[in-house]
């Protein structure tokens, strides 16, 4: 679904990543973790084709990917269900069969009618996140980028998106490339993690994930998380202290 291969990129003199390479395959959910401003987001916006590449290589299997921002971004002109519906009204389908598609997948996400017929200003701010989510879902997209759009949400809520998100990548098999600074989340949900570290930003390790993420308890992502803080090249990502003399992973 997804190939970049010796990526740089730069914003005048300065170099935001240096030599960055990944590859997502079709139901795959790749997790991008790092420090604030080692290029997460400018990875992304090139992978969407937001930004024009300068150097190295991207290959997409869609040429126009479904992308779900930190913040919700909804018009607030427009109801929620025709927030929801936007994408296919873009693509010509006429406002009713967008509407009757938007309010199935809604209802689907936790969106009653009264919020579908509400505007954004309205909406707490978990409703928003999940009709920003269904604006996304409901293009069916083959392959999804997200830029920490869960960063903002109590955690009963996140768990409650994660899931959904997760069911419907297991149903569609979409690929998906997660930009996230937070570990907890990134091992929850991930078949695997990539790290990066600044400056410029450059890979500098890839964890597999064991197991299904469906199937994945509370202890078992604590348990990868642990492990995880004990790989050095992440540490120094991190800016963390080295870890004591003896100290090891969790059984």
């Amino acid at each position: 679904m997804l190939e970049i291969e010796g990526l740089h990129h730069a914003y005048g003199v300065t170099e935001v990543l240096h030599d960055v390479s990944l590859h997502l395959r079709a139901g795959e959910l790749l997790a991008l973790v790092g420090p604030s401003g080692c290029g997460k987001t400018t990875l992304l916006h090139l992978a969407a084709g937001l930004l024009p590449l300068q150097k190295g290589r991207i290959r997409r299997a869609v040429p126009r990917p479904a992308m779900l921002f930190q913040q919700p971004r909804l018009l607030p002109w427009q109801r929620t269900l025709d927030n929801i519906g936007i994408g296919l009204r873009a693509q010509g389908i006429a406002r009713g069969a967008a509407r009757e598609r938007a309010r199935l997948l809604g209802h689907e996400l936790g969106l009653d009618e009264r919020a579908l017929q509400a505007y954004p200003h309205q909406l707490s701010g978990g409703m928003q996140s999940r009709a920003a989510l269904a604006r996304a879902l409901l293009l069916e997209p083959a392959l999804l980028l997200l830029d920490e759009p869960f960063s903002a949400l109590d955690i009963g809520l996140r768990a409650q998106l994660h899931a959904l998100l997760l069911d419907h990548v297991h149903r569609r098999g979409t690929a998906v490339l997660l930009i996230t600074h937070d570990l907890m989340e990134a091992v929850r949900l991930a078949d695997s993690v990539l790290v990066l570290a600044p400056a410029p930003g450059h890979v500098v390790h890839r964890q597999p994930m064991v197991g299904a993420a469906r199937q994945r308890d509370d202890a078992a992502v604590h348990r990868a998380a642990a492990a995880l803080l004990t790989v050095p090249a992440l540490r120094q990502a991190f800016d963390l202290p080295p870890l004591t003399e003896g100290a090891c992973a969790p059984a």
